[in-house]
C-alpha cells in the first residue's frame, strides 16, 4: 500500500486542452489579413489568476483528447458539437510545477458560430477573445506564447 501511494505522488502530472479560435467576419475593423483570428483565453479564479486556453488533468480511464473535450465543456461551456477539431495540429508542453514534471497537450479547434456564448465554471473568473499579439501578452508564459504562435502559423499556412 505504501509503495502505491508513494508511486502516485511521484507520477508526472498530465493535462490536456484545446486552443479554441474563431475567425472574424470579413468587413470587421480587425479582420485585416492575418489578424482575423481570435483565440479564447480563460482567467483562473485561483492563484495568480493566469490566462490559459481551457485545459485540465486527465481522469483515470480517459484518453487525452477525451480530457481536452471534457475540460472545454466544463470550463468554457463548449461541447464537441460547437467546435471543429483541426487535423494536423497537436502540441505538447513540458514544465515543472511544484517540483513535479507536468505535460500539457493542446489540440486546435475552431468554434463553429463565433457568437456562441462562453459559460465559465467556478475555476475561471473571466474570458477574452484576443488576436495573437494580445493573447501572447496575457498568456505570459513563453511556452504558451510559442504554442499560440505555432497555431497562428499553422492556420496561416492552411489559408
Amino acid at each position: 500500500m505504501f509503495k502505491m501511494i508513494f508511486h502516485r505522488r511521484s507520477m508526472a502530472l498530465r493535462a490536456c486542452g484545446l486552443i479554441i479560435y474563431r475567425r472574424l467576419q470579413p468587413g470587421c475593423p480587425s479582420s485585416k489579413a492575418g489578424n482575423n483570428i481570435e483565440y479564447l483565453l480563460l482567467q483562473t479564479s485561483y492563484g495568480t489568476h493566469h490566462w490559459t486556453p481551457p485545459k485540465g488533468h486527465v481522469d483515470p480511464g480517459e484518453d487525452d483528447l477525451e480530457t481536452a473535450l471534457r475540460e472545454t465543456q466544463e470550463e468554457a461551456g463548449l461541447d464537441s458539437k460547437q467546435i471543429t477539431l483541426i487535423e494536423g495540429f497537436k502540441k505538447e508542453l513540458q514544465y515543472t510545477v511544484r517540483n513535479k514534471p507536468k505535460t500539457v497537450i493542446y489540440w486546435l479547434a475552431e468554434i463553429k458560430d463565433h457568437n456562441t456564448e462562453i459559460k465559465l465554471s467556478d475555476e475561471h473568473q473571466d474570458f477574452r477573445w484576443l488576436n495573437l499579439e494580445e493573447a501572447c501578452k496575457l498568456a505570459q508564459y513563453k511556452d504558451m506564447q510559442a504554442v499560440l504562435r505555432d497555431a497562428q502559423q499553422f492556420l496561416s499556412s492552411k489559408a
